[in-house]
């Protein structure tokens, strides 16, 4: 029997690279809906999810948007 993936709720002082290790579903979304690029660089082991957004120009309520609406989508 396949052991369920336990699941690791999503902040925004999550570590990228944490974060596309335990869902590298999200890849595409971060990339493509966010343009969060560096999720595939070598800032990804030491940004986190808020600092990231912030580089890209997304203020707080963006970024509580974007990490409700991830957590909803590994669900």
């Amino acid at each position: 029997m396949a052991k369920a993936k336990t699941a690791i709720k999503i902040g925004r002082k999550m570590n990228l690279a944490e974060l596309v290790t335990v869902y590298p579903e999200l890849v595409n979304v971060l990339m493509e809906d966010y343009g969060l690029h560096c999720v595939s660089c070598f800032a990804a082991g030491f940004d986190t999810l808020e600092e990231g957004a912030k580089i890209h120009g997304y203020d707080d309520k963006d970024i509580e948007k974007m990490v409700k609406r991830l957590n909803s989508l590994v669900k």
